[in-house]
């Protein structure tokens, strides 16, 4: 029996494979984008997709099987065990084994998660840190400084993703972007045994108590919660009606002006510190794409909920009187009417044209602190405080300026953008 062509070129590079006949290498894996430098593939690794990026140090399958499936992998990644498809994992992330990660997963530098731990769509901004036994699914978490100050999330937590009303427009915004980026917020703690019901919005500096199912939004953060919002009491239950969706709807559009954001941030900030690894461009590109994929995510949950508004009205006429009535019909057929032109907002690239002298300003302050130390992570902790401002006025201006222009369509008050 002879080896693979893929693995023989794989070998003559320097890849460690213990076992090369226990690795499957799939034909479309572009081996060119596979470095021989400190990688090492464990007895039971497979690897697919034309996509698929493995960059230096990277290791694979230390603690059981690992499957890989167009995913990029930056410097260091480490994967102990589990299943990933079409994510991203930068600079020193690691996973653990029974990892269930799906498509649309953003990790940066040096996040990283206890064993079985399931993600689809989430994006962890640097060190933020999962314990174990969590499913943590269209999240983006930011807060911290670095591998000793981190946002984490404890064991046993769920983020909840889905409603009884079968939608999935859903996704919180824990911490944000215009701050997060800059690595100087106070981490955020969501305690073991707990859970999240999206769509919500923590500020740093929160604290939810172990064991609380929190059903609110704490956006201004700095707060200690230690009980979940909400009385727990009967209620009828309609299938098909909802109540009142502003808020819903709100929360999914400051979540999708903030990947807006993020994606600028990539584009500008981000971009050229892979120019100089031989991988960096492809590993570039694949981010990219995860935000475009998460982007479309949101806009796709969102068009299901406004799918689902006619039914709701009428289930509305059905079982709701009064005050009540009129202001939950009010609102479900506002959204309803107007989705198609708030959901322009996010198809015509305004976030490109929003704040471009402090854009300019950061840049130009960025390049200049890069010179000095290179990689991404030591250039953002030595920028001057004025050179971090400006940075986030410029993704504030996207935020800001993309609900807003959103908002102001969802409530009439504007002219088509």
């Amino acid at each position: 029996m002879n080896l693979s062509k893929s693995i023989e070129l794989l070998l003559e590079k320097g890849v460690v494979i213990p076992q090369p006949f226990s690795v499957e290498i799939g034909k479309d894996v572009p081996t060119e984008h596979i470095s021989g430098d400190g990688v090492v593939l464990y007895p039971g690794t497979r690897i697919d997709g034309s996509g698929t990026v493995i960059s230096s140090g990277v290791k694979l399958g230390h603690e059981g099987p690992v499957t890989i499936e167009n995913c990029q992998l930056g410097p260091g990644c480490e994967l102990g065990a589990g299943f990933f498809r079409s994510s991203v994992f930068l600079e020193g992330s690691r996973m653990e084994s029974g990892a269930h990660v799906r498509e649309g997963c953003l990790l940066e530098e040096g996040a990283k998660a206890g064993h079985t731990v399931g993600l689809k769509q989430t994006i962890l901004f640097p060190f933020v840190t999962l314990g174990s036994l969590i499913n943590f699914c269209d999240c983006l978490m930011a807060g911290g400084t670095d591998s000793k100050n981190h946002s984490e999330v404890g064991s046993g937590y769920v983020h909840f993703n889905y409603t009884p009303q079968q939608d999935k427009a859903t996704a919180s915004l824990i911490g944000d972007v215009p701050r997060g980026v800059m690595l100087r917020e106070r981490p955020i703690f969501l305690g073991g045994q707990g859970g999240l019901v999206g769509p919500a919005r923590i500020g740093y500096g929160t604290v939810i108590a172990a064991g609380i199912v929190f059903r609110g939004d704490c956006p201004e953060g700095g707060k200690l919660i230690h009980s979940g919002s909400g009385t727990n009491r009967d209620a009828p239950f309609y299938p098909g009606l909802y109540g009142s969706v502003n808020r819903r709807v709100q929360n999914n559009l400051t979540y999708l002006a903030n990947l807006l954001a993020l994606k600028q941030w990539y584009a500008h900030a981000r971009h050229p510190f892979w120019a100089g690894d031989a991988l960096g461009e492809p590993l570039y590109r694949g981010a990219l794409e995860t935000l475009e994929r998460a982007l479309r995510e949101r806009l796709k949950r969102l068009d299901e909920l406004e799918e689902k508004m006619d039914g709701s009205l009428a289930a509305a006429g059905t079982y709701l009187k009064g005050d009540k009535k009129k202001r939950i019909v009010g609102e479900q057929r506002n959204f309803l009417d107007r989705w198609p032109e708030i959901r322009s907002v996010f198809s015509h690239r305004i976030e490109e044209s929003l704040g471009l002298e402090d854009r300019r300003l950061f840049l130009e302050k960025l390049q200049e602190t890069a010179e000095k130390h290179e990689k991404y992570l030591p250039t953002i902790k030595a920028l001057t405080p004025e050179a971090v401002a400006a940075g986030e006025r410029w993704l504030r201006h996207i935020v800001d300026g993309i609900t807003a222009r959103a908002m102001a369509c969802l409530t009439g008050k504007t002219d088509k953008p």
